[in-house]
């Protein structure tokens, strides 16, 4: 009995104010004789293994997961922040009494299966069904991360598996595929009102979001999400709400405020909250309706709870190919101890640093940014030509002949010359069609559908398909307006190679445009190659291939 007195008597002593400062001004571990915890960030180590933050990998014999032997670590744990933001001594106390924490090095980050991840059976089974074995990099790390109840930000190049890197997490805790076991949460899917929201910058990112979750629920289950974009009806969308009473939502940012406005979209009781393409609802555009979903969904972990209305805890998730500084910051502010998610590598926002400024008086060339280059599949094959601007269309045709390319994506600026670009091609005998906002929900959902069953070959968009479309065997992906900047750049050619498929990217410039293109290639840190199409065959020039090969 002395013995345990004194074991408590110093745990309360290393909890205390002086002694908190000293640790925070050393930043060491920190010992005493019934307890040994570290820090969470090291001085000098900006990456945290999956083991650091608490998962351990152990399945039995039978192939499940045995989740009695995880051990949690202080500080990070769902059970230390009580209801996932109120601190809990009791809980950490016993925690850290009952074992120490353990040095795993096989953290999955790159798991053989979605067993390893520590999902539900019934929901890797139904993975198992639609074709899903293997985990990609960015979901071996990312599923374990936020089922510990982290708030994250995911980044990985477009097409490395984002949406299920964070639609699995969500699953396995709502709706008839969660972990029963470990939820005390009986909600079969609109019992309990919205528990989640999932925000898009655009309607066809946020339709095909909603056709990944449908795909796992099956059509059993599908009701329990809806679609609340803008363009399309307001009333059926409302009545949706009110009849199916769905547990997901998807939308983009201005319905989804315009319907919270009205009380039609209640979302005070909402558990998660994901911002999909993050670094473009960060935009100007889409400021006002932010603000309003980040007040009424759910509370920011951490905060007070709000007198007015009985709110819970939300899991905030940023998905994004770049994460700009503007992300870190606005996940700082937004969330509680977010950490940073990549394929092999998980970052806690305090190691990253703002930029530093940009010398404009050197002359020096710009380094690549890790960021950047990680935001690019990797099995693309970047190329540029040179065109005078009324020959671009047919030096897009013969590329595509050149290729053989049978899914081609063809990016311009101007919307009102899209028209004329597939009027051009169609009158050479090629299947073309156009794609922008003014289609309406209808004409463009239609012509999607043809341009992934085949009947169309080459489709002809501007910005709106930079990001969120969704085409796995897309071949070629061709700039015929150079994109803005080099962000762009990425987000277009992240139409093809997806999922670690080849793919190759094609910029057709005018003589003038050429210096936009070197840029390009020097912040992206990637070989854009010069090349000609002659003879039927694309071929690079000669003196390109010394500079590519130097970069």
């Amino acid at each position: 009995m002395p013995a345990l007195m004194s074991a408590r008597l110093l745990l309360l002593v290393g909890e205390s104010l002086p002694m908190r400062r000293a640790l925070a001004s050393s930043r060491t571990a920190w010992l005493h004789s019934t307890v040994h915890c570290k820090s969470q960030v090291e001085p000098h180590q900006g990456s945290l293994t999956l083991s650091r933050i608490g998962f351990k990998r152990e399945i039995k014999a039978e192939g499940k997961r045995n989740s009695d032997k995880v051990v949690k670590p202080l500080g990070l744990s769902s059970e230390s922040r009580g209801s996932k933001g109120k601190f809990n001594g009791v809980k950490e106390k016993k925690a850290v009494r009952v074992r120490q924490k353990e040095q795993i090095e096989s953290a999955p980050f790159a798991a053989n299966s979605f067993s390893e991840l520590g999902l539900p059976d019934v929901l890797i089974k139904r993975l198992e069904k639609e074709g899903f074995n293997v985990p990609t990099d960015v979901q071996s790390a990312a599923i374990p991360t936020i089922l510990k109840n982290h708030d994250v930000i995911i980044q990985s190049y477009t097409g490395s598996g984002k949406t299920l890197a964070y639609l699995l997490p969500i699953l396995s805790a709502i709706g008839p595929l969660r972990n029963r076991v470990s939820e005390g949460n009986d909600s079969g899917g609109g019992k309990a009102g919205i528990e989640a929201v999932v925000v898009a910058p655009s309607r066809e990112l946020a339709m095909q979001i909603v056709r990944e979750f449908e795909k796992i629920l099956g059509t059993e289950n599908k009701k329990m999400v809806q679609q609340l974009v803008g363009g399309a009806n307001r009333t059926r969308q409302e009545e949706g709400l009110k009849k199916v009473k769905p547990a997901i939502v998807v939308g983009t940012p201005g319905r989804i405020s315009e319907l919270s406005a009205a009380g039609i979209l209640r979302t005070h009781g909402c558990r998660f909250l994901v911002l999909d393409e993050v670094d473009e609802l960060l935009s100007f555009n889409f400021r006002e309706d932010m603000h309003r979903i980040l007040d009424h969904v759910g509370r920011r972990s951490g905060a007070g709870a709000d007198p007015n209305a009985k709110r819970v805890e939300r899991q905030l998730i940023m998905v994004s190919a770049t994460v700009p500084f503007s992300v870190v910051r606005a996940a700082r502010s937004w969330g509680s101890e977010p950490i940073l998610v990549q394929a092999k590598k998980i970052v806690p926002l305090e190691t990253i640093s703002p930029p530093k400024p940009v010398n404009l008086s050197s002359s020096s060339p710009a380094t690549p940014s890790q960021q950047s280059v990680e935001s690019l599949p990797p099995a693309l094959k970047h190329y540029y030509s040179i065109a005078r601007l009324q020959h671009k269309v047919d030096t897009l045709r013969r590329c595509i002949h050149a290729l053989d390319a049978k899914y081609v994506i063809v990016f311009m600026n101007n919307t009102r010359q899209l028209k004329d670009v597939v009027f051009k091609l169609e009158a050479r005998g090629m299947k073309a069609a156009e794609l922008h906002g003014d289609l309406g929900k209808l004409g463009r959902s239609t012509t999607l559908k043809k341009f992934k069953n085949g009947e169309v070959r080459v489709l002809v968009t501007n910005e709106l398909s930079a990001r969120g479309l969704d085409v796995p065997e897309c071949d070629l992906v061709v700039n015929i307006d150079l994109p803005t900047d080099s962000t762009h750049y990425a987000h277009r050619a992240g139409r093809t190679g997806r999922l670690g498929r080849k793919g190759t990217v094609l910029t057709i410039c005018e003589e003038p445009e050429l210096f936009v293109v070197k840029k390009m290639q020097k912040q992206l840190g990637i070989p854009i190659t010069c090349c000609e199409i002659t003879e039927g065959k694309l071929l690079v020039t000669e003196e390109e291939k010394t500079l590519s090969s130097s970069i």
